[in-house]
């Protein structure tokens, strides 16, 4: 069995079937998303509902990215708080766009993302953007993830947008307010957790090797490639790497 991980679609359905075809998973693989599958690009509704389709032949693990968090966090605020609901759609025209385009088992779909998904064989945990440095442990079991809560709960969510961290306490940074000395993340990570795999900064060079960790989110709606990382049975690894055929968002966006 084969894990495939593939990094941050972003709505790009042509360059999604392509880099299918091009790496053509088994029912016998395991296919693992790192997030963001939707928003930016222009098909979302079109890749969630590819996607639902095929994991019912396919062993798909969706991890949820900050993109699916925050379509999930407007679904829920539909039914409990309308006007929050109404607020985020003004700021954010193209949440209410595609959930209109979305049936009740796309939705589905979506809502079985985990924040994260351990290759325990080969000492991989795949998440959606990082690890700061501050954190100390991990949940065991996504049961455990599930369970937290409070400031517990806030802390770990970090890991859907953590990127760089403070050079001193390693705590996140909220996007932007990083100085010359502060660091991203996968640049100091020891390893404490496993070997990370992960999206969400885009790597338009191509994949992004570090000593504990891989970024593999290489800019698909930003006119790089759509990435797969292929974990062999023996722990080899391997990438493929399909190009975009547009550009969906120019990369300061």
């Amino acid at each position: 069995m084969r894990n495939i991980i593939i990094g941050d679609v972003h709505g790009m359905f042509d360059e999604l079937v392509d880099l299918l075809n091009e790496v053509n998973p088994t029912p016998q693989d395991r296919v693992v998303f790192v997030g963001d599958l939707i928003d930016k690009g222009p098909d979302s509704p079109e890749v969630v509902a590819f996607l639902r389709s095929f994991a019912e032949d396919h062993d798909v693990v969706l991890v949820e990215g900050n993109h699916e968090d925050k379509h999930r966090r407007f679904r829920k605020n539909i039914r409990e708080r309308p006007d929050t609901a109404r607020e985020m759609a003004d700021r954010t025209p193209e949440l209410s766009e595609i959930t209109s385009r979305l049936s009740s088992e796309d939705i589905g779909f979506l809502e079985s993302a985990v924040p994260f998904h351990r290759i325990e064989e080969h000492n991989i945990l795949v998440v959606h953007a990082g690890i700061p440095g501050s954190m100390t442990d991990f949940p065991e079991t996504l049961e455990e993830a599930r369970s937290l809560g409070g400031k517990r709960k806030k802390r770990f969510g970090q890991i859907l947008r953590t990127r760089h961290i403070h050079h001193e306490t390693g705590k996140m940074l909220p996007l932007g307010s990083e100085g010359p000395d502060d660091h991203f993340w996968a640049e100091t990570h020891d390893g404490r957790f496993g070997h990370i795999v992960f999206g969400h900064e885009p790597f338009l060079d191509g994949v992004a090797h570090f000593n504990h960790a891989t970024g593999i989110d290489t800019g698909a709606v930003f006119g790089g490639g759509l990435t797969a990382m292929i974990v062999e049975e023996d722990g080899s690894r391997d990438f493929v790497s399909v190009p975009s055929r547009k550009m969906a968002e120019p990369l300061e966006c």
